[in-house]
């Protein structure tokens, strides 16, 4: 840009020939210094919040362009929309009342005419925000960036939700989401699991929406991480589990209510005691029975399968909704029941299915289709407890051939 100076003299008569005279400092130069570390802070990216197109290319040819426009945040002229509130004539052109715009941008800030919708605040406040975020996103090591995953289904007559913005939020400050958009891989409909069809639909969707959306990112040669959020039922989220497997590198989060509802993992290292309750046979096909949630009564397993069946417990001292706070107990759960899933498979021998009846979080039936190893154990056969029928029922089988 051609540098300007003001040519009338403080007092604005013209100077007479060979007259000393004090010029204004106010041009429009502003110094390749400054403008280098303007386009550093911004990354090349318009600060007009919600805008963020990129400025160094067209966005319809991709053709590499400087778009950008350096606007005052304080206008250049004391007559000019925002004034020269208390800057100096000096400070104008300096880098904290430049913000990187395009031009419709830069055009619409100045339309405002009184400086009223974008006053010198908010576009202070645009500029700190964008940098700040810029900051934070481009100090992120490539080693902690995580692929965040929202998985939901519909619980009864309850139709759940799965806030992005909350599930980032829990991220913090051990991983830092790699894309602003969440992997969504839920399918929106009235379904609800007292149909018939309600499991048969959902475990189709599942595997589709994965396939589509999360096996592309699975490539051996690059680490990728991936942070799972789930609310649906046990049996879906148990399915969900066994899609990733435990060799893929994934942190599962837990949706806590008390002290408040928030999904960040709470950080006081507490442990709990598992217990593992063995039938008093092993002659008979087993069934997995896991009381953390909540307490089952066995007779309910019988009330399904019949009498001749041996029932494996996994529960805690006290089953509540709510117990699960810390990554570790969540740890010490996947280690408890894969090394359960073990014994049931030598006691039973790998021939005969598992049933499987779960009240446990979600972050634990997550991690126990994670644990569960496709080419080792024997099918699962996960039940769901119907309210309306007041009855455990057959919801979904995992490693059948045509798996």
């Amino acid at each position: 840009m051609k540098k300007t100076k003001a040519t009338r003299p403080r007092g604005g008569s013209k100077p007479k020939p060979g007259e000393k005279t004090e010029f204004r400092e106010v041009t429009r130069y502003i110094q390749p210094e400054v403008e280098r570390e303007l386009w550093a802070r911004a990354a090349g990216r318009c600060q007009f919040a919600g805008c963020n197109i990129p400025l160094y290319k067209s966005p319809l040819t991709q053709e590499k362009v400087n778009l950008a426009e350096k606007a005052h945040i304080f206008s250049f002229s004391p007559d000019g929309p925002r004034g020269w509130g208390t800057l100096s004539v000096k400070e104008l052109n300096k880098l904290g009342n430049l913000i990187l715009a395009c031009h419709d941008c830069h055009h619409t800030i100045d339309q405002d005419k009184k400086g009223e919708r974008y006053s010198a605040a908010l576009l202070k406040e645009w500029k700190a925000e964008h940098e700040k975020r810029i900051f934070i996103v481009t100090g992120i090591s490539p080693t902690k960036k995580s692929h965040v995953v929202l998985y939901r289904a519909n619980i009864g007559p309850q139709a759940t939700r799965l806030q992005p913005d909350a599930a980032h939020q829990a991220l913090f400050p051990d991983w830092y989401p790699s894309a602003e958009q969440a992997l969504q891989i839920s399918m929106s409909w009235e379904g609800r699991d007292t149909s018939v069809d309600y499991w048969k639909t959902e475990a189709k969707n599942l595997e589709a929406a994965f396939l589509r959306n999360v096996v592309p990112l699975l490539n051996p040669d690059d680490a990728h991480h991936f942070s799972i959020f789930g609310f649906a039922p046990m049996p879906l989220l148990i399915k969900l589990g066994s899609l990733f497997t435990d060799k893929v590198p994934a942190q599962v989060y837990q949706l806590h209510r008390e002290p408040e509802q928030t999904w960040k993992w709470f950080s006081e290292p507490t442990s709990i005691t598992y217990q593992v309750k063995p039938p008093t046979t092993f002659e008979h096909p087993p069934a997995l029975v896991i009381s953390l949630s909540d307490h089952i009564d066995q007779a309910r397993v019988h009330a399904v399968l019949g009498n001749s069946v041996s029932i494996w417990e996994l529960t805690i001292a006290s089953p509540h909704n709510d117990f699960l706070k810390t990554k570790e107990q969540l740890s010490q759960f996947r280690e408890t029941v894969r090394q359960l899933i073990v014994k049931i498979g030598k006691a039973h021998g790998k021939d005969r299915a598992l049933a499987v009846f779960p009240t446990m979080p979600v972050a634990c039936a997550i991690e126990l289709g994670r644990v569960r190893m496709p080419k080792a154990d024997s099918r699962w056969l996960i039940y769901d407890y119907n309210n309306k029928h007041n009855t455990f029922v057959p919801a979904l089988e995992i490693g059948a051939t045509h798996d």
